[in-house]
């Protein structure tokens, strides 16, 4: 049975734990450039009538806030970016990078400090927690989101090159999405490492996201030919391989030349989380 996220030390209201904090400039990057770059997620902040994005854990440093914040204004130039973090020595860092109403910051965890968004980012927040406790973190972060609004729930490395996402609404998971920098892995599944909570245990014989995995290595080996036009062509050709194999493949070559694939959640859901 899962259990209700257990409140910080010393925290009467903000739900979680601290994360380690580490962060760099551009580690979001993908992730920011799907959420505004993908027509169905970029609408729900287009058409909100309170265009409200809440980034949940950014670290010991406000740049990647920013960042969404820069980014997410090509969406919607009224767009208010709200940053949360448990550590209040993290919030009280990132007091000179504030431009109310626009861009704040302030201490809140999965309860999301009170705020409503229409856009929930929390990357790399739930890799600390047990598989029950994270879906469990799910639920309290999806009752805080505004009607019609989205969370978008992920890993990424140090640097933003291999990264993994699960984009979610008021009636649970929706896509997958895996992205990568191409010359940056031997395969594909060298992404495994950044599954998020949800199915990175699940990557094992038998399991849908592994068998997601073992036929994009396929393809790959089998677009090798690719390989004098670039990575980037080759994983072009690895994901159009996927599309024409019956996976649920929900994107088109424009996402792909990026090195990310979108999918159907139907295409991993664990029977944990179905």
């Amino acid at each position: 049975m899962a259990r209700t996220p257990r409140l910080a030390a010393g925290r009467a209201r903000a739900l979680g734990v601290p994360t380690r904090g580490t962060t760099n400039p551009n580690r979001l990057r993908k992730v920011d450039r799907w959420i505004a770059g993908t027509p169905w997620v970029a609408s729900v902040l287009r058409d909100a009538a309170d265009p409200l994005v809440v980034d949940l854990g950014y670290g010991s440093s406000p740049v990647t806030t920013v960042e969404l914040a820069h980014r997410l204004r090509a969406v919607r130039k009224d767009v208010r970016v709200l940053g949360l973090e448990l550590d209040p020595e993290r919030v009280e860092a990132a007091k000179p990078a504030t431009d109310p109403p626009w861009l704040e910051f302030r201490r809140g965890g999965f309860e999301l400090a009170g705020a409503r968004p229409m856009v929930l980012r929390a990357f790399n927040v739930l890799r600390q927690y047990t598989e029950e406790d994270a879906a469990a973190a799910w639920t309290t972060m999806l009752s805080r989101v505004a009607p019609g609004g989205l969370l978008v729930e992920g890993t990424c490395d140090e640097i933003g090159r291999r990264c993994c996402w699960v984009t979610l609404t008021h009636d649970g998971p929706q896509t997958f999405t895996l992205a990568c920098l191409p010359s940056d892995i031997s395969q594909p599944s060298d992404l495994a490492e950044r599954l998020p909570k949800s199915l990175i245990h699940h990557n094992v014989a038998g399991e849908r996201v592994h068998d997601l995995l073992t036929a994009m290595d396929a393809h790959w080996a089998a677009a090798a030919p690719m390989s004098p036009f670039g990575p980037r062509a080759r994983w072009v050709e690895t994901v159009r391989r996927l599309a024409a194999n019956d996976w649920p493949v929900l994107d088109t070559r424009r996402r792909w030349r990026l090195g990310e694939v979108t999918l159907s959640w139907d295409a991993v859901a664990t029977t944990r989380l179905d």
